[in-house]
């Protein structure tokens, strides 16, 4: 398994915005058979970066969504959305294994 985790900069002026833009591709990668483990947005402390943490079975699954996504009409739209509002400034991709406890 291979979680992907998402550090974003953005718009503090447009949290509801990128609110809206998350809720969008929760289902998107569940439905590319992703488990999202959710957005995380600010509360305390700084008010311009959130978060967002997804998995797939393995890094070769996680390529293939991404080639997927590209081709897929709600995952444009998705984008779109992103690019239009300017929610966004800019995101850090890394990716990570999990340990989980016996």
């Amino acid at each position: 398994m291979i979680t992907c985790y998402l550090r974003y900069t953005l718009d503090p002026y447009k949290l509801a915005e990128f609110e809206h833009y998350g809720k969008l591709w929760i289902p998107l990668v569940e439905r590319f058979g992703g488990k999202h483990h959710g957005y995380f947005l600010p509360s305390e402390g700084a008010n311009n970066i959130a978060m967002a943490m997804f998995s797939f079975p393995s890094l070769a699954a996680y390529e293939q969504y991404r080639k997927d996504s590209m081709n897929d009409p709600d995952c444009i739209a998705a984008f779109k959305y992103a690019e239009d509002t300017r929610c966004i400034l800019s995101y850090e991709r890394t990716f990570m294994r999990p340990v989980f406890g016996d």
